[in-house]
């Protein structure tokens, strides 16, 4: 396969690799995007167990208070019933205090009992809201979930489709290449980019002279050193970037500080100067 047939390949596949990442990401984000409802009805669902054991609890006080409240009126009216059989003002007496202390108690136990049972209706209250909203809180998780499985299917429809492609595009390409450039898209979602004069598109950073020379040749596939995108040349129109040729040509600069104004170059070397001319030559700055 010559080399920029493969590259075509890899640019596609690198669409493709994109695509399918993104959308493997928004799968793994799905159930996610539900834990605030759950945990939320998890909690009104808690409360409600909690409440629910209050009122149970609350319940059984209330009908412990009515049986003592009707426990201290049986005991008023026997006692009252009983006024009516005294013959001794002592057993009058007697008697009259034991109405009043049923009276007292029947009073407390009715003042007792209207609080609690008042109490009773504010849990029965929470407890009807609280079913009510977590009824409302189950039908939306459901209508959710049944959401969130149109949309599993219809991301994994894609998915199958883009494994075909990308089957396609692989074929003939190195394997290793292959994993090397998931791994580069993995984490980028761009894993191709082009060098201008040898800079590298992707991190911009200056390559080594040779190394950018390969790329230019294209005869296989490079990585670059920095950020491991595979790289392919790209003739550039911007002045700012450092060019091939000025890099290869930089050492050639400094022999025009050494040519005459007919070109020729002066040999500081040559046999023909020796050491007391060289001693009598004025070097004017």
């Amino acid at each position: 396969m010559q080399m920029t047939e493969e590259l075509d390949k890899l640019k596609r596949l690198q669409d493709i690799l994109a695509e399918k990442y993104d959308i493997e990401a928004k799968v793994e984000e799905l159930p996610k995007s539900l834990v605030g409802t759950t945990e939320t009805h998890d909690s009104f669902k808690k409360e409600y167990i909690e409440k629910n054991e209050q009122y149970e609890s609350k319940k059984a006080q209330v009908a412990q208070l009515k049986s003592e409240l009707e426990e201290a009126q049986r005991k008023r009216e026997e006692g009252e019933k009983a006024m009516d059989g005294i013959s001794t003002h002592r057993e009058y007496e007697i008697l009259d205090k034991q109405i009043k202390e049923a009276q007292d108690l029947e009073d407390s136990k009715r003042k007792e009992l209207q609080h609690e049972e008042k109490n009773l209706a504010e849990l029965q209250d929470t407890l009807k809201s609280l079913e009510e909203t977590i009824s409302s809180m189950e039908q939306d998780i459901n209508e959710s979930k049944a959401n969130m499985d149109k949309e599993y299917e219809s991301f994994n429809s894609k998915l199958q489709e883009l494994k075909a492609q990308e089957d396609a595009e692989c074929e003939g390409i190195d394997p290793e290449t292959i994993m090397k450039f998931q791994r580069i898209i993995r984490r980028n979602r761009k894993g191709i980019v082009s060098v201008k004069g040898n800079v590298c598109d992707g991190c911009h950073m200056v390559l080594p002279a040779q190394f950018a020379n390969e790329v230019q040749r294209g005869e296989k596939i490079l990585f670059c050193p920095y950020c491991s995108r595979i790289l392919f040349y790209e003739e550039s129109t911007d002045s700012n970037f450092y060019s091939l040729e000025s890099s290869v040509n930089a050492a050639d600069s400094d022999d025009d500080l050494f040519r005459d104004e007919d070109d020729d170059l002066i040999d500081m070397s040559d046999d023909s100067i020796d050491e007391e001319d060289s001693k009598s030559m004025d070097f004017e700055n």
